[in-house]
């Protein structure tokens, strides 16, 4: 297999995904594209959704594209299981658990990208109770994600901390898209622990070398 991973510089979803195969050691190329310079992009040639990322073998013409950063990280787990680290405890209901903070750290993503975008449109076609929304979807995340930090009892978030899963790479992904938006600068402020156990985590060189980076969006993305 010949992976190749199609992202977005700044996207945390993607993130997401290349820590997770940094991890493993599985080798892989990364093609940063714009989904929305139509003319520049294959992003509709391999997902009909047309968004980012997506993973596919550029050995194997039979592979079938892999798209949606959730899912393209359980095809990760699950088809390299057998490389370390494993990414999830062993135990169905703590996994259970680390996949559902997974999709609150998506979540959150989500939440950030549309609150950026509704706030990017001229202000007289902005919906400010749309935008507020979004607000309170990415402040109850920090929330949810402070407490966790709070509750661990090691070093990582599920279990007994002694395992990094996919819940540790979602919130940090999440808190760092954040961070890099500019869209909460106080969250430093209001969430020391989270701040502490954040910077340590994306310390680590699988993460540093990950950080989002913005591009430049050469056409309209919202009307």
């Amino acid at each position: 297999m010949v992976f190749k991973l199609v992202s977005a510089t700044p996207s945390p979803f993607a993130r997401i995904n290349r820590i997770a195969m940094l991890e493993k050691g599985i080798p892989f190329e990364l093609q940063t594209e714009i989904p929305w310079h139509k003319s520049e992009t294959v992003t509709p040639k391999y997902n009909p959704l047309e968004k980012l990322p997506i993973l596919f073998d550029t050995d194997d013409s039979t592979f079938e594209p892999v798209y949606d950063s959730a899912h393209i990280q359980e095809y990760i787990v699950q088809k390299f299981a057998s490389q370390g680290p494993k990414l999830l405890t062993g135990d169905l209901d703590l996994d259970l658990k680390a996949r559902q903070i997974q999709v609150l750290a998506e979540g959150v993503m989500d939440a950030g990208v549309l609150e950026f975008f509704e706030l990017a449109r001229p202000e007289g076609s902005r919906s400010k109770e749309w935008a507020e929304r979004q607000a309170r979807k990415v402040d109850g995340g920090f929330r949810a994600f402070d407490q966790m930090v709070k509750d661990r009892k090691g070093e990582w978030l599920v279990g007994d901390g002694k395992v990094m899963t996919i819940a540790d790479i979602a919130v940090v992904c999440a808190v760092g898209f954040l961070d890099f938006q500019g869209a909460r600068k106080e969250w430093k402020g209001k969430y020391p622990e989270l701040v502490k156990w954040f910077e340590g985590v994306d310390e680590r060189e699988s993460f540093r070398g990950t950080r989002p980076v913005m591009f430049d969006i050469q056409v309209k993305s919202v009307i």
